[in-house]
């Protein structure tokens, strides 16, 4: 793992169960489910944003710093001589918790993030942005390493976007009115008429295609049907190596009925709770805690 391209697609199933499942909404149709999924977003960023987090937020919070917190240690331990201390983190959700856990670590770690904006009183988001790498040099020129930068990729939007004239602005403040694009089932026509959001996809696209590519894959089912025929696609990438956690078992079939895979092509794994054993017992679920767990064994694994 250390020696490929690192890309991360993280879904709804890694905020639950601080922000509810498209599934749990209330209401008698899509419409009203919606409006009850953007209520919830924006209590539990409220709650986070302030700091007076209850306990499921605070456990979710934690998780994705402590997430994050294991990949800085993977990319510590990567060569850039042989790939890029970089690391893709593609969401289609609207919460903040990846920010959230990227500040708590600028505090002790020298990392670079990068969410594609740039500005200072006023930040806007722009793709070309993203291709950059940070190098740190010492005081007197004698050495100069390149440090890790996250990048981070919302193709759905926002709960900090807000939209001014034809520029998406990055916010410190939760926005009532943010730039998204609902989950009505039409994503990609919602998606691809928007240049930014577009140039996201396509990114994701090209890093796929790219030589010596991982996908990791946690909380995500593969509804969305643009990123699902993306990854299918991907797929027949030989040296792309794509890695699907699933909360329970039953979701193997989910995902590969979203996938509209008749076969498991080779470079593709589905791994299930039966996949792992922890304290002599069977796992019943795994969640994206157990995936933080995974990458440490398999960092300190390649490096014995």
């Amino acid at each position: 793992m250390i020696t490929k391209r690192l890309n991360v697609l993280i879904g709804s199933g890694a905020s639950y169960p601080a922000i509810k499942l498209m599934k749990d909404c209330k209401g008698e149709n899509s419409e009203e489910k919606n409006k009850d999924l953007m209520k919830s977003v924006k209590e539990s960023m409220e709650s986070l944003m302030n700091g007076n987090l209850e306990e499921n937020i605070k456990s979710v919070a934690d998780t994705y710093t402590n997430f994050f917190k294991e990949i800085l240690a993977l990319m510590d331990k990567a060569n850039s001589r042989i790939t890029p201390k970089s690391v893709n983190v593609f969401t289609t959700n609207y919460d903040l918790f990846i920010e959230n856990a990227i500040d708590r670590l600028l505090q002790t770690n020298n990392f670079i993030f990068n969410d594609g904006a740039s500005g200072y009183f006023h930040k806007y988001l722009d793709g070309s942005n993203f291709n950059k790498t940070t190098s740190y040099r010492g005081l007197n020129d004698n050495y100069t390493d390149e440090l890790t930068v996250i990048n981070l990729f919302k193709p759905h939007g926002s709960i900090n976007w807000a939209k001014k004239d034809e520029n998406i602005e990055v916010c410190n403040t939760i926005q009532q009115d943010f730039v998204k694009v609902p989950p009505t089932g039409v994503e990609a026509e919602e998606t691809f008429m928007n240049n930014h959001f577009h140039e996201m996809l396509r990114i994701f696209q090209l890093e796929l295609d790219k030589q010596q590519s991982i996908l990791l894959v946690v909380g995500f089912s593969f509804q969305d049907k643009h990123i699902a025929k993306m990854v299918k696609r991907a797929l027949k990438n030989n040296e792309l190596l794509v890695m699907i956690f699933t909360y329970s078992e039953d979701d193997i079939s989910v995902i590969k009925g979203n996938l509209d895979l008749k076969n498991i092509p080779s470079n593709l794994y589905l791994i299930s709770p039966n996949n792992f054993i922890e304290d002599d017992k069977q796992l019943k679920n795994f969640t994206f805690a157990d995936l933080t767990k995974f990458i440490n064994s398999e960092a300190n694994y390649e490096t014995e």
